[in-house]
């Protein structure tokens, strides 16, 4: 006996199926997406010369130049495409990427799969950066005492990315359930 029915229904989830996010978790994400950028900045200040708050002796020991330059340069640029990674959550893209993405262009992207990514990682970042907070009681060894200032107040914006990547992933799990 045949029926007219198919097999198995799939229902692929589309941006205009999911609620829209609130002005909150919008300005959450956002903020979120800047928080590794002084950091970084500060990195690409040390590849070009600048000694950032190390003492001449410290900035050499780091060793900046040549094939040691090639790091924080990749640190700097990977760190901040992850964090901009935190406004998929809130756009349509985070739902169903565009499809020039190779792979997933164009398909409805699962949201377990987007909410367990962006939990592991607001874990991740949580375990990362939440020392900095601490910054200052840390001994600034080869840097200048306004270089160790300086330096902590850089990578302050960083401890709050876990939070706020996690308020964002609750948001968006919210509006995909």
């Amino acid at each position: 006996m045949t029926t007219n029915q198919p097999a198995a229904a799939t229902v692929a989830v589309t941006a205009a199926d999911v609620p829209a996010p609130p002005r909150w978790a919008v300005r959450a994400a956002h903020v979120a997406a800047v928080t590794a950028l002084p950091a970084g900045l500060w990195r690409l200040g040390l590849v070009a010369g600048w000694h950032g708050g190390y003492t001449d002796v410290g900035y050499q020991a780091v060793g900046f130049t040549g094939w040691g330059a090639v790091w924080p340069v990749f640190l700097s640029l990977f760190t901040e495409a992850l964090a901009l990674l935190t406004l998929g959550l809130v756009r349509p893209w985070g739902t169903a990427p565009p499809r020039w993405v190779p792979f997933v262009g164009g398909r409805p992207v699962d949201p377990r799969a987007v909410v367990l990514a962006a939990s592991c990682g607001a874990a991740g970042l949580a375990l990362l950066w939440t020392p900095f907070a601490g910054w200052w009681a840390m001994p600034g060894t080869d840097m200048t005492p306004l270089g160790h200032f300086l330096v902590g107040f850089l990578y302050l914006p960083t401890v709050a990315w876990a939070p706020l990547l996690a308020a964002v992933t609750v948001s968006y799990h919210r509006r995909h359930r």
